[in-house]
């Protein structure tokens, strides 16, 4: 019987002390999995993976409870949403989020993976975000939700300056 990828991968964080994704990459492919860094990131994310202070003074990979995985990586993304949001502006249904230089693509990623029905997609530049919303009617809401949590307030108070100037 083939075992599958993520219970191998299961398996293999609850033997050894794999630290990397390199490390979880060499062991897969030696055992026959053709992975690259994108298939590995994407299982460590689905699976819910960690890391936790090892013996030897690094750290390794463990696998969460799924609720609080769901929990921890959904303040993780809030977090990442937070920091690197800086202002908004909509095009249709298209918004132009700017963010800190560097943070776009990270932010880019929270957004798609909070999987809130309106949006269809982000495209991260340095500092840019376009994010696709399903429909006009939707992106007034996706932006108020966007201000709600970088701002801890809803509506005009959470709009920054820029944004007010705007209209």
């Amino acid at each position: 019987m083939k075992i599958n990828r993520h219970a191998r991968i299961l398996d293999l964080i609850s033997r050894y002390e794999i630290g990397t994704q390199e490390e979880l990459a060499d062991y897969l492919n030696k055992d026959g999995f053709a992975v690259t860094q994108a298939t590995i990131s994407r299982d460590i994310r689905q699976l819910h993976l960690t890391k936790v202070p090892a013996e030897n003074g690094r750290q390794r990979y463990v696998a969460l409870e799924p609720q609080k995985a769901d929990s921890l990586m959904d303040e993780k993304y809030l977090r990442v949403l937070k920091a690197g949001y800086v202002s908004m502006d909509s095009a249709g249904n298209i918004l132009v989020i700017k963010t800190v230089s560097g943070m776009a693509m990270a932010v880019a990623a929270a957004l798609d993976a909070m999987n809130w029905p309106q949006i269809a997609g982000c495209i991260a530049g340095d500092d840019t975000i376009f994010c696709a919303i399903h429909s006009l009617g939707d992106t007034p809401v996706v932006m108020d939700k966007i201000r709600g949590i970088c701002t801890g307030r809803d509506g005009e108070e959470g709009r920054s300056a820029g944004e007010r100037a705007q209209g």
